[in-house]
């Protein structure tokens, strides 16, 4: 019987910090869970921007977010929505933003620095959460992420037992496969700027390929994800506080990412995958 792990990658192998800029109340929201923030409404959509934090921090802060990207000719991601909505509709209010200011996307970069500065392998991502209905930018955001202890151990322990891993995730491509290149997961099998319906349609591929498939995640975005596995595990390392479904979803919770370990090697000895050897802790297929 084979076997596969879907990790979503901040909160569940990634200790992320978050802040949100109010826009409106010209606030700073540190430490928010943007993904919740995003569906509390189901006119706000998250989307991730390809922008460099350098270059972000280089430029004049009296200049329009639109303006700087459109002057640049930068592209976003849809990472989380409960709306469906173009990419073109999405577009059409980033880019005629009026309110938002690259100050106000530098005072994000500059507080979550702050935070995981002293951290040894650090991603950055920035973007914004757009409200459709009142079209305009209603926050600006960034987010730092590092490897939670153990997170590369387990990663490599799942391999050596010949179970490949994958990641799914609402981040940018080329912050994950950063970090996927630490974890020692293949470019092939990182996913990025996955919305939840498609980490979903990501999990019911990978089920034609695979017995049995299970999603590891932390957040409301990794629900319909968690629903389309075999079998659903929720991560409670992040701190702060999570939707009541994701605990009536998971078949399994767990407060550190190397628990992950211990489960599949349960699951792959009652199929009878293999028998572990008591004394070295090798496996055999």
């Amino acid at each position: 019987m084979s076997f596969a792990v879907v990790f979503d990658s901040a909160g569940t192998l990634l200790n992320t910090y978050r802040v949100a800029k109010d826009i409106c109340n010209k606030k700073l929201l540190p430490g928010i869970e943007t993904t919740t923030l995003t569906f509390s409404s189901p006119d706000r959509v998250l989307v991730v921007l390809p922008v460099h934090s350098k270059d972000i921090m280089k430029t004049p802060g009296e200049m329009l977010l639109s303006e700087y990207l459109v002057e640049n000719s930068i592209g976003f991601g849809v990472s989380c929505t409960r709306k469906i909505v173009t990419a073109e509709e999405i577009g059409d209010v980033l880019y005629s933003d009026c309110q938002v200011k690259v100050s106000d996307l530098q005072e994000c970069i500059r507080n979550v620095w702050t935070v995981c500065k002293a951290e040894s392998i650090v991603t950055l991502n920035s973007g914004a959460i757009i409200n459709m209905a009142d079209k305009r930018i209603e926050f600006a955001i960034t987010a730092g992420g590092w490897p939670f202890d153990g997170a590369k151990e387990a990663i490599t322990a799942l391999h050596r037992m010949g179970v490949p891993t994958f990641i799914a995730s609402g981040d940018r491509v080329t912050k994950l496969e950063k970090m996927a290149d630490y974890l020692g997961i293949p470019h092939d099998r990182v996913y990025g700027v996955a919305t939840p319906t498609v980490k979903a349609q990501i999990v019911n591929d990978l089920r034609q390929e695979y017995d049995k498939v299970l999603m590891v995640g932390d957040g409301i975005n990794d629900l319909y994800a968690m629903r389309n596995a075999d079998i659903a595990i929720l991560t409670i390392e992040q701190t702060g506080d999570r939707p009541e479904e994701l605990y009536k979803e998971a078949d399994y919770v767990v407060k550190n990412v190397s628990e992950v370990v211990a489960l599949v090697q349960e699951l792959l000895r009652s199929s009878g995958h293999f028998d572990r050897d008591d004394c070295g802790g090798s496996y055999k297929r």
